[in-house]
């Protein structure tokens, strides 16, 4: 059996966090420290939390760092003093220069949850069901400066469905990410893996998700919108507003009939429908202000005056 490899652990939410405890259930490997965003205010109460991967650590008694990046050459001398064999990042959320991608001994490696060169950059998983790619993947890969324009070493790959949210493929991905990243790491201590390297002409962008995209513009298609809300979904959730009120749109689906861009076709007690720039969405499940996501049949319970058939949403602000 090749010597165990001394890691060093870089990621922040969840599906980072997955990606470590796999590693340590695994257990054929020495997780030596934990690298991860500064804790966050979060809740109500707007107290200081800390990151996913950052309570896994602290539940498996890892030392944790978190800088707020590594221009200070104090941290990049800490982390050099690690001495480790290899740095994992699974979306730690910083750019790392050169002096930390060469600072263990075999680099860094990065879980990556798309088929690269596709959607290189920070919102791969919602761009894929956004844009209605039939299939995905994880891809580890050698980290260089580039954006996930690194060397790559292996690959597992899943279906889309016309089911999927953000949330299930997130899901779907880490479920294969994990023993994808425990066989890379088993094929780095052996010496026996292979780099391919990506195709440029075939790379596209998923961008950071921006708060004004979120905002439904009921001129585009229903097919369109409706990825849309699968897409952003658990989060950051699509949205629509009626009098100024905004609605988040958990849940819809495609129908044919047509009329006036934004404008309620049909309303009853078990369903709203929608007219958009072709065809209509259906909407399934939605959340008004200060309440919580319900079926549109809970909704019209109590808050069917809302939605009669004839009244529009507003329009999207262009800025």
């Amino acid at each position: 059996m090749a010597q165990p490899l001394k890691i060093i652990f870089a990621g922040t939410p969840d599906f980072a966090a997955i990606h470590l405890q796999g590693i340590l259930e695994q257990g054929d490997h020495q997780v030596i420290a934990v690298y991860s965003q500064p804790d966050r205010p979060a809740g109500r109460g707007k107290k200081l939390k800390p990151s996913a991967v950052k309570q896994v650590a602290l539940d498996n008694n890892i030392s944790v760092y978190q800088p707020l990046n590594f221009k200070d050459p104090v941290d990049q001398q800490t982390l050099a003093n690690l001495n480790a064999d290899l740095m994992v990042v699974v979306a730690y959320g910083l750019l790392l220069p050169k002096v930390i991608l060469d600072a263990p001994r075999l680099g860094c490696i990065n879980v990556h949850a798309s088929l690269l060169p596709r959607w290189r950059g920070a919102a791969p998983i919602q761009r894929a069901v956004e844009t209605g790619d039939s299939e995905s993947g994880v891809i580890i890969m050698q980290m260089d400066e580039g954006l996930d324009t690194g060397d790559m070493l292996l690959e597992a790959r899943c279906d889309i469905t016309a089911q999927d949210t953000g949330g299930s493929l997130h899901d779907k991905l880490a479920n294969i990410g994990v023993p994808a990243l425990n066989n890379a790491l088993q094929q780095i201590a052996e010496q026996t893996i292979t780099a391919t390297k990506q195709d440029n002409e075939h790379s596209c962008y998923a961008p950071k998700i921006s708060k004004q995209e979120l905002a439904i513009d009921w001129q585009q298609p229903a097919a369109v919108i409706e990825r849309k809300i699968r897409a952003f979904n658990p989060f950051p959730i699509a949205y629509t507003s009626l009098n100024g009120d905004r609605i988040k749109i958990w849940q819809a689906s495609v129908s044919e009939k047509g009329g006036k861009a934004g404008q309620i076709i049909h309303a009853d007690k078990k369903s709203i429908v929608v007219a958009c720039g072709e065809g209509s969405l259906k909407l399934q499940i939605i959340q008004l202000p200060g309440g919580k996501a319900l079926e549109i049949p809970a909704v019209m319970n109590s808050k069917a005056d809302l939605f009669t058939t004839g009244t529009r949403f507003d329009p999207i602000e262009i800025t």
